[in-house]
């Protein structure tokens, strides 16, 4: 009887590590292919006009499905310190697209602008006003 409980004991021990090693590989597969289609954006380009006081920045993020795969945040500084943090819930077209931000600056200054994708990455870009 004691060989029989051992037996079982065995059992129960090698089917947990099992279940275990399946968890993780299916784990693994499940978020690979989400993570193979996610990318920072490939590029970011600021213009701004000094007239307006307007920041234009055409964003190129590549996505099928722009409600699902998306930049989630921009984030725009002006001489290192943040001045505006925009959250989005999808991107307007597949890509490329722009947004327009209201940012008061004067010549030389610097505005860097940080594009982040709700999967995976961020790219950031830098313009010095006047240049």
């Amino acid at each position: 009887m004691r060989d029989e409980a051992k037996s079982s004991t065995i059992r129960a021990g090698k089917s947990a590590k099992a279940g275990i090693v399946l968890f993780a590989l299916f784990s693994l597969l499940t978020v690979s292919p989400i993570t193979a289609y996610a990318h920072p954006p490939k590029d970011i380009t600021p213009v701004y006009n000094s007239a307006s006081q307007t920041l234009e920045v055409t964003i190129v993020h590549e996505s099928a499905s722009p409600s699902w795969h998306y930049i989630k945040k921009v984030e725009i500084t002006k001489n290192g310190k943040s001045i505006g943090v925009y959250e989005y819930k999808s991107q307007p077209d597949k890509s490329p697209f722009v947004y327009s931000y209201t940012v008061p600056g004067v010549l030389d200054e610097v505005l860097e602008v940080t594009a982040t994708c709700n999967i995976y990455g961020s790219k950031a870009v830098k313009l010095t006003i006047g240049k």
